[in-house]
Parts: structure tokens; sequence; C-alpha cells
């Protein structure tokens, strides 16, 4: 369910900006400054800790649907009782719940990456093409992904740095200043090679988390 909303979601949202770009260039400067604001408050707070009953949207879910305390099965709604009137009312169930949150989720990954692959291309079908397959791809990859985190924990710096790079690479396009592909290529890998190798080293001889991320109650996952 996660990755058909997620289809969907990515490809209005890429269709929006695919239209923005063709009717108003200069949302170009829009798309840059985004991420190298995006990158300036990853790399200043990359030690926050989520919160999830702080998040809006969780808050206004809360404070718009009733939510069933159990898992109803599968279903994400469930129609129940009303606690005071005794009237049958619709309620989400924790797993609709879940599903919103990391669709929301989802979408803010987006207004990161989907500005960032126009400084590459601005070919919608690429555009679109490579966020689907990067979904897919993480998905499948996630529990190695998670258990690599704990070892990579610096790679974030990396990032926040591309974001700056790539923002300020989309910032020069209306300008009429195109930096090489194969160039930015190369000062990507270097700077995640960079924030790879020191986080191996600073974690070097800090107990491995991974066995422990990929097994479930002490047993490895089949």
């Amino acid at each position: 369910m996660f990755v058909i909303g997620a289809v969907i979601l990515r490809a209005i949202l890429i269709g929006l900006s695919a239209a923005l770009v063709y009717q108003y260039s200069w949302i170009l400067f829009v798309f840059g400054a985004f991420l190298v604001f995006t990158g300036i408050r990853m790399f200043r707070h990359q030690s926050d800790e989520p919160h999830i009953e702080q998040n809006p949207l969780f808050h206004s879910l809360t404070k718009h649907f009733r939510i069933t305390q159990n898992l109803r099965g599968h279903d994400f709604t469930a129609r129940l009782p009303h606690p005071k009137t005794g009237k049958t009312i619709l309620w989400l169930t924790p797993l609709a719940v879940a599903l919103i949150m990391v669709e929301f989720v989802d979408l803010v990954f987006a207004a990161d990456s989907v500005p960032a692959i126009f400084a590459v291309t601005q070919d919608t079908f690429i555009v679109y093409t490579s966020n689907i397959f990067a979904i897919l791809e993480l998905r499948a990859l996630y529990f190695t992904l998670a258990a690599a985190m704990s070892r990579f924990r610096y790679l974030q710096v990396s990032l926040a740095v591309i974001l700056v790079l790539v923002g300020i690479k989309i910032f020069l396009m209306p300008l009429g200043i195109k930096i090489d592909s194969l160039l930015s290529l190369l000062v990507t890998i270097g700077i995640l090679g960079g924030g790879a190798a020191y986080s191996l080293y600073k974690t070097r001889n800090e107990p491995d988390l991974s066995a422990e991320l990929l097994t479930d109650h002490g047993r490895p996952k089949s």
C-alpha cells in the first residue's frame, strides 16, 4: 500500500514541478534555495531525535479522528460505537495512522529529491522513473541500510554538504552557468566516500549493532 501511495504522490509532485519549471524557469532559483536551506538545516540538526507526538500531522489526526488502541488485523478503519453516544462511527486503526505518517514522510523526502534531480535532467520521464526505482530499491534494502547506519552516523553531514552543492548548481542553471555532470558525480562520490570512511574510523571501537537490527526477538530473520 505504501509503494502504491508513493508512486501516485511522486507522480503528482513531479508533474507539478515539471510544469512549473517549463512555465517559469525562475522556479529553479526557488528549488536551489530550498535545497541549500535544507542542507544547512540538516547539518545544524543532525543529532535531533524525532518525537512523533509533537508532529503536527499526528496531532491533527488524533484531534479530528478517533483511533483504536489496538490493530484490527490488516484493516485501516473500523466501525465501532461512540464512547459517549453509542452511535456507530468510523475509527482509524493504528495501521492507518502509520500509513498516513509514512506517506507524509515520503513527501518530505520527495521535497528534497525531486528538486535535486532537476539539477541533472529536466526530462520528466527520467525524473519519475528514477524516483520510482529508488523507492523500490530502498524498500528492499531497508534492513541493510538500517543496520549500516549504526556505523555510518556521520554520513548525514556528507548528505547535507551534497544538498547545499546541488542547490548551488540548480541556482546557477538559470544564469547560464552549467557544471559538468561528470565533475558533479566525482565530487558527490568523494564526499560520500569521505563521510563513510570517517564514520567507520570514528566508530571502529564501538559494538556492531547490525546483528541486533537484523534479528527478530533474538532469532535471525528468514
